[in-house]
């Protein structure tokens, strides 16, 4: 049901080289960016993304989850380059999500959902990840949105932002909260591997100008 990918050493130039995973497509929830934006859905991960989704490439989760205990004390680690946390569309599967918390610890792991925090359970969930040690970043749309996840004290936050955002630009929400704009999405010399911003607990929001094929659909939804 949870069809996972696991590398080791990604070859994403963005991400650097640390292990990665990739979810089956079923785990995504109906987000305004499903077909409409999603840079996941731009080649070449889209073509990988697709593999793990109809069952050519990767395991079931309960194999994928010793592969994550394997790995080195400290190991810096994304889960989902594309795909969503264990659960079928919006929903979250909270007793895998806990399987994989603590398949992490002592390890580095951090991801995105954008499954909507709209029960006690999810909530609840994803608040329990972050404490113990597996950082769940809140994914928002824009920037109203990010204030809307900040606001629920759980987890960091990060938000697409238009475009056009320059890396140097200042950028806060309407609530006053300040967003950083991601490093890797303009400087050459910075990867995931090297920044582990997104692996923090932090309050900080980390801003990611819209890209991939279908940017001009995404930057309308952060606008």
């Amino acid at each position: 049901m949870y069809n996972v990918s696991f590398a080791l050493k990604s070859r994403n130039a963005k991400t650097g080289p640390i292990p990665v995973s990739t979810s089956t497509a079923a785990t995504c929830p109906a987000c305004p960016f499903k077909g409409n934006g999603c840079y996941a859905e731009s080649y070449p991960l889209k073509g990988r993304w697709d593999e793990v989704t109809d069952g050519r490439r990767g395991t079931n989760f309960a194999e994928f989850l010793p592969k994550i205990a394997a790995l080195p004390d400290g190991q810096l680690w994304r889960h989902n380059q594309a795909g969503d946390l264990p659960g079928i569309g919006d929903e979250i599967d909270t007793v895998a999500l806990a399987q994989l918390v603590a398949a992490n610890t002592g390890r580095r792991g951090f991801t995105y959902t954008h499954k909507p925090m709209s029960s006690a359970a999810a909530i609840s969930a994803v608040g329990n990840a972050n404490t113990n040690g597996f950082t769940i970043n809140l994914s928002a749309n824009n920037l109203a949105h990010a204030d809307e996840l900040a606001a629920l004290a759980i987890a960091p936050v990060v938000v697409v932002l238009p475009a056009t955002t320059a890396g140097n630009q200042t950028v806060t929400t309407p609530d006053g909260r300040r967003v950083v704009v991601c490093p890797a999405t303009y400087r050459d010399d910075v990867t995931c591997a090297s920044c582990g911003l997104c692996a923090k607990q932090r309050a900080v929001i980390v801003g990611f100008p819209a890209h991939g094929t279908y940017k001009r659909k995404a930057s309308a939804i952060a606008a």
